[in-house]
């Protein structure tokens, strides 16, 4: 077998999309965790194996638009269930999201962030995180759970701190 990009023998590998033989010198590699707050991955994601033009057409537009969320992820609104006096004007239109099964705390609110983002949201509201130990034998580690709602939020709706009002009396 030869590669299907420089024709050199011994292509040991597949490409996932196209299946066509490839060496690794000419394989690009994407691990499995690229694509990890995904609630379902594509089909044509699922492979880890591409050659280069695969990789280029179908997988880095994707990745691309992945990283584009992520980075939107990272400047969402994050209002705790606690703090209803900031959100009492903003609707509760969609319906909560909520993740399961998380390593830490972090983790947890960044994908909710992550899954509001994803659906053209800029803030979520009455985020709620739980933690749960899970002991095995004599080691011991948490699963933290987390549930809100994604909202739009415009400065009109978001209650500033009232330190900074002036009191009229």
């Amino acid at each position: 077998m030869n590669c299907y990009l420089c024709h050199k023998p011994k292509a040991t590998l597949d490409c996932g999309l196209c299946t066509e033989h490839i060496c690794k010198n000419c394989a690009r590699f994407l691990p499995e965790e690229t694509f990890s707050f995904l609630k379902t991955r594509p089909a044509h994601l699922c492979h880890t194996t591409f050659c280069e033009p695969c990789y280029h057409n179908s997988v880095e537009p994707e990745f691309t638009g992945y990283e584009e969320t992520l980075a939107k992820a990272k400047n969402v609104l994050v209002f705790s269930k606690t703090q209803g006096k900031e959100t009492r004007l903003i609707k509760r239109i969609e319906l909560p999201v909520e993740v399961k099964k998380c390593d830490d705390y972090d983790e947890t609110i960044l994908r909710l962030a992550f899954y509001a983002a994803q659906s053209g949201h800029n803030a979520i509201i009455d985020v709620d995180v739980t933690s749960e130990k899970i002991r095995v034998g004599g080691y011991q580690s948490s699963e933290w759970t987390g549930k809100g709602v994604p909202a739009q939020v415009t400065d009109a709706k978001l209650i500033k701190d009232r330190s900074t009002w002036s009191d009229p009396n």
